[in-house]
């Protein structure tokens, strides 16, 4: 006999339960949960919104509970917090019900087999309804909650940003549009924007990536018009604008850093018809595999190696690169619409440490690069130490070293390099510094 399925709500709270008292990510979390387990396509999507949702807003969500409790739960009470809490995201923001979520929450008490605890998940959400409005208000001025961004992360962005930190959070805190990056090699962007249109999908162009479409509403891969024969890819705008900015022609010798999942590699290789000469280091080999799979679905070819970038000794052949694409390990800061589990995960400790791996992967590829050559620095992140700073700093150590400038339009000028907001054009977050090699080194 078939085992009956966990309710939708029930299983988004143990998915939640991984990432908040088990330090799981996300997408891990999600995999070992029983959300691949649920048959219908429409729990199954509601148990990953309601994760997502929750972690989005887990730092006002979780204020509403410590209120409303007489006093923490205990810790081996976490799957009946992280139900609570998904309840209450439900009620404060979604559109879905309040009595429905009132009585759905109790059913699914029973499943965590704490059936005392129905009477709690009732008082506490009933609480919440009749008090919303005087809850509500008094969390207003607690910027933690109001925002629900870690205040590590706030100081960080007020201080780096006091102009755009607040329509950083507010972007953080939407969902992230699906882009694509049409293949050139194989079709146009006009003509394959007009086969979208003839299956029933519609989607926007891109003003900032010549290859770039936004579809309107997501959908699975699957069902997008020649994406198993490599016509099209999912990647968001801002790290497609990587080859353009890169500029790798054919038959340039190009190492691409810290290259998985292998979406800028296969731009780099689509952009220049698969006429460059590519090398692709990634130090994990499970996500080197993932690069593997995306060439040979796009039918390109590159050298993948598993190795540390960081350390060229072991795997470097002595050709020197003409072209270096360093999309460096980060926070992630600038991604978390897509990743919220970042502003649970991430420390404000964890900063220095990517700082000092990032200037050791710039200070040993270096030397790789040809003189007259091009190193293009990016992140996913949005805070200058990992960026604009850190590479003013490297900068100032070699002799043969200046900044190539970059001009487009949805950058914000730094110092040193160009900062996209998340949000902008609905784009993520993302950094990038061109730096050229001087062909005579100055004494």
């Amino acid at each position: 006999m078939k085992k009956p399925q966990r309710p939708a709500r029930l299983v988004a709270s143990l998915a939640l339960c991984r990432v908040l008292h088990h330090g799981e990510s996300l997408d891990k979390a999600l995999q070992a949960s029983a959300i691949e387990t649920l048959d219908d396509a429409r729990d199954n999507a509601f148990a990953r919104s309601l994760t997502y949702g929750v972690l989005r807003w887990y730092h006002h969500v979780e204020a509403i509970l410590a209120g409303l409790l007489d006093k923490p739960l205990a810790g081996k009470h976490a799957d009946l917090r992280c139900l609570l809490l998904v309840a209450l995201y439900q009620m404060a923001h979604t559109e879905i019900a309040p009595h429905a979520v009132v009585s759905e929450s109790v059913n699914a008490a029973l499943g965590l087999r704490k059936d005392w605890a129905r009477g709690l998940i009732n008082a506490v959400l009933r609480n919440y309804q009749r008090n919303r409005e005087e809850i509500e208000h008094k969390l207003q001025h607690d910027p933690v909650a109001r925002t629900s961004h870690p205040q590590w992360l706030l100081d960080m962005l007020r201080d780096a940003w006091p102009d755009h930190w607040q329509a950083i959070t507010e972007a953080n805190n939407r969902q992230a549009p699906m882009t694509l990056r049409v293949n050139t090699r194989l079709v146009q962007r006009d003509d394959y924007l007009a086969e979208l249109e003839l299956a029933g999908i519609h989607a926007q162009i891109s003003r900032d990536s010549p290859v770039g479409l936004t579809l309107n509403t997501p959908r699975s891969v699957e069902t997008l018009p020649g994406f198993c024969e490599g016509r099209v890819s999912v990647q968001d705008i801002a790290p497609q604008l990587a080859a353009d900015l890169l500029d790798a022609r054919p038959g340039m010798n190009v190492l691409d850093a810290c290259a998985a999942p292998g979406g800028k590699t296969a731009h780099l290789l689509e952009r220049s018809q698969g006429q460059i000469n590519l090398t692709a280091i990634e130090v994990d080999a499970k996500r080197a595999r993932r690069i593997e799979e995306t060439l040979q679905r796009l039918s390109l070819q590159a050298r993948v190696m598993i190795a540390d970038a960081s350390q060229p000794d072991q795997w470097w052949d002595g050709h020197a690169f003409e072209r270096i694409l360093l999309d460096a390990p980060c926070s992630g800061t600038g991604v978390i619409r897509r990743h919220p589990d970042i502003k649970l995960l991430r420390r404000r400790s964890d900063i220095e440490a990517y700082t000092h791996l990032q200037m050791r992967l710039l200070s040993r590829l270096w030397p790789l690069l040809l003189p007259g050559g091009k190193l293009l620095y990016a992140t996913c992140s949005i805070l200058p130490l990992e960026n604009a700073r850190l590479v003013s700093d490297f900068i100032s150590t070699q002799d043969d070293a200046q900044e190539d400038k970059i001009h487009v339009n949805c950058g914000h000028m730094c110092d040193t390099g160009i900062q996209i907001f998340p949000g902008t054009n609905d784009m993520d977050g993302f950094f990038y510094a061109r730096l050229v090699k001087n062909r005579e080194q100055v004494t």
